[in-house]
């Protein structure tokens, strides 16, 4: 498969806070926020890999600050890289205050997602092509988060085995 350039995934969507995303403090609920960020990283992995895909991971979700009812949340996502069937996408939040335009970062996670075929089977996807120093850095980072991930999970099947859990 050819690679494809960052570009092509890139994915930008915004919403109003409404009051019935709101918690009893008057701000947008971070479950609302995690499901919008799981849309806008779906949408960028299927623009990178032309399939079906499903959510696999979420790592890193961070949420900076609260989003008032009536504000605007600005989300950004694009495919950092590749592996066989596998896509990190980046997500980012901005809340933009619809009467003056400011943006403050509120929110940042990294999401895995599966490509897969239409009967839920994995398939292949293309590589990642970075092409700018930003998204050479941001490719190395996930390649690296991959393989953290990769570990990780060894190690908790190893300590499963060892406990005789067995898996």
């Amino acid at each position: 498969m050819d690679p494809r350039p960052v570009r092509l995934s890139q994915t930008e969507m915004t919403e109003m806070v409404l009051p019935n995303d709101a918690n009893v403090h008057g701000s947008v609920l971070g479950g609302r926020v995690m499901h919008l960020m799981d849309v806008c990283a779906a949408v960028a992995a299927n623009r990178h890999s032309h399939s079906g895909v499903v959510t696999a991971a979420v790592d890193g979700m961070e949420f900076l600050g609260p989003v008032p009812v009536g504000h605007l949340l600005v989300l950004k996502a694009s495919v950092n890289f590749a592996a066989r069937t596998s896509m990190e996408v980046g997500v980012k939040v901005w809340a933009e205050d619809p009467r003056t335009g400011e943006r403050r970062h509120t929110s940042s996670a990294f999401l895995t997602f599966v490509a897969v075929d239409r009967e839920g089977r994995p398939v292949e996807v293309p590589p990642v092509l970075p092409e700018t120093e930003e998204e050479k850095r941001r490719f190395a980072d996930g390649r690296r988060r991959r393989d953290a991930r990769l570990r990780s999970r060894e190690e908790k099947r190893a300590r499963r085995a060892a406990e005789g859990e067995g898996r």
